[in-house]
């Protein structure tokens, strides 16, 4: 029996695409959003099917609000109305010294990681809200250890978005679960995925994966699994929520 319909942004690859298949085979029916790579999403959409759920595949750039709301739009068209989300869209800019980094690139990081985080929650909310006859819901949104150890002379602008993930997080927590919507977050810390070469150092898991407590990188599956907890009723005490995942870093 299907869980009904979880938005997952960012799931053409690494963690997003983890969870994407990691939530199917816990019985959720996946929107599986994509900014450019039409075929890694279709790839991951085929990957939901093969658990024997449904998938719909649907581009869109949510630092955009237009995007995001056709997003949404579009996911409850195709699957039915929305009881998830994970909030997973994110990038860390380039890596730079804070002196060195540019107004654009601050913005580009600020406006996908946080506003557009914040505008996902948006309509979730307003789709999910029992006050408003809907079934209530779950939201996972996507931190990461960077908000508390600053990720200095590397990529403290995302850092920053990430502790204004946090701080959203818990305040919006307790707001929405009055109107039966469950938030929390995931705090992923040294995963191996493609996101370090789109920083401009792509050996940075392999080179500081060892120097964790724990001894190596993680893998986004490790990662999906605490984000699919977190959806899950198993996980139905917990709001205002932010797991770390970080192998002790």
């Amino acid at each position: 029996m299907s869980k009904g319909l979880c938005i997952v942004t960012g799931a053409s690859r690494g963690i997003g695409a983890a969870t994407a298949v990691r939530a199917a085979r816990d019985g959720w029916d996946i929107a599986v959003n994509y900014v450019g790579n039409e075929s890694a999403a279709r790839a991951v959409a085929g990957k939901v099917e093969a658990e024997g759920r449904r998938a719909v595949v649907i581009q869109g750039d949510t630092s955009r609000e237009a995007d995001i709301v056709g997003l949404f739009d579009a996911a409850e068209a195709a699957l039915g109305p929305v009881r998830g989300l994970v909030n997973n869209a994110g990038i860390t800019g380039r890596i730079s010294k804070v002196r060195d980094m540019s107004a654009e690139a601050i913005a580009e990081v600020m406006n996908l990681n946080v506003v557009g985080l914040i505008l996902c929650c948006r309509e979730a909310a307003r789709r999910m809200s029992v006050a408003d006859g809907r079934d209530g819901g779950a939201i996972v949104n996507l931190s990461s250890i960077a908000a508390r150890l600053g990720a200095p002379n590397e990529f403290t602008h995302y850092a920053a978005s990430k502790g204004a993930v946090d701080s959203f997080t818990i305040g919006f927590a307790r707001e929405a679960i009055a109107d039966g919507v469950r938030v929390n977050a995931v705090a992923p810390g040294m995963i191996d995925t493609d996101i370090h070469a789109s920083a401009g150092a792509p050996d940075r898991a392999a080179r500081l994966g060892p120097t964790t407590p724990i001894g190596r990188a993680a893998a986004p599956e490790e990662v999906a699994e605490a984000i699919v907890w977190l959806l899950s009723d198993a996980a139905g005490y917990c709001a205002g929520s932010i797991l770390e995942v970080s192998g002790g870093r």
